[in-house]
């Protein structure tokens, strides 16, 4: 004899709240002005030239062509400004990490002659704009013999004020105890450091090491004024030569600028928990 099987219980689907009507409105609107541009830059650059400039302007093109990817990749050293750019950036971020995990730690944990006088030094760079340092570190870099090289694009980026202060934050709010606990085993500075530290700061590394290399990525004015060489050109500045005697080349430009922030875009989607996650865990999101 077999029994029937109980009937399965579904719970009713809710519907919407107003609230969650709003909300979701009101993010699909904040998502189409984000989006509208890169959509725009798109169209563009499956347009030909002549109809990009072409008044009143229109979103499809008529005639759908890769004319404007082609003559980029043609006329344009792209692989090249793109492997100056990866180089630039990823040494950049690996430097400012290091030094800023440093710093970091050594004002939150360490007691020394100076110490508030150095951090109210950090602090005032948090208030210099980049623009008003470039004279002096141009004549810097030319003084030093680096002028047209990848040192002299990647040094004058690696002094990250901003982030020593987020990881400072972040390793005042770590437990002493822990630290304490393994000086008493008979760790060093150094294996506390880089043992008990660095992992339990990985969140905040992670969102510092994104910021970093989103920025150097975008850096245009500082590699622009540091070097001539068409060679050591990045992606903003070989991009900024998408011109000729008859004006900017509109669907060219279009086509650079969505390769320049193809790897961007890549890094946001695959790393957005940590980006999050590291803004909470530094405190920064209520500052």
């Amino acid at each position: 004899m077999t029994t029937a099987a109980p009937p399965i219980r579904t719970r009713p689907r809710r519907g919407w709240t107003p609230g969650q009507i709003v909300l979701t409105l009101l993010g699909t609107a904040v998502s189409a002005v984000f989006l509208a541009p890169l959509a725009w830059a798109l169209f563009t650059s499956l347009k030909s030239e002549t109809e990009a400039v072409e008044v009143p302007t229109h979103w499809l093109p008529h005639d759908w062509t890769g004319q404007a990817w082609t003559a980029l990749f043609e006329t344009g050293n792209i692989t090249n400004w793109f492997v100056n750019s990866l180089v630039v950036s990823v040494c950049v971020t690996t430097i400012v990490l290091l030094v800023a995990a440093l710093a970091g730690y050594g004002f939150a944990r360490t007691e020394f002659r100076g110490k508030g006088v150095l951090m109210g030094v950090v602090m005032a760079g948090l208030m210099v704009s980049p623009a008003v340092l470039g004279v002096p570190l141009f004549t810097t870099v030319q003084q030093m013999g680096m002028v047209d090289t990848y040192w002299g694009m990647i040094l004058p980026q690696c002094a990250p004020a901003a982030m020593v202060y987020i990881l400072y934050k972040f390793f005042q709010g770590i437990p002493r105890e822990l630290e304490e606990a393994a000086f008493i085993d008979g760790a060093g500075r150094w294996r506390v450091f880089f043992t008990i530290i660095v992992p339990l700061s990985r969140p905040s590394l992670a969102a510092v090491g994104i910021f970093t290399f989103i920025s150097s990525w975008n850096n245009f004015l500082w590699p622009y004024m540091v070097t001539n060489n068409p060679d050591l050109m990045t992606m903003p500045n070989g991009i900024a030569t998408v011109m000729n005697s008859y004006g900017i080349q509109w669907a060219q430009l279009m086509a650079g600028g969505l390769m320049a922030g193809l790897p961007l875009i890549v890094v946001f989607v695959f790393f957005q928990r940590q980006i999050v996650a590291g803004v909470a865990h530094t405190g920064l999101a209520g500052q």
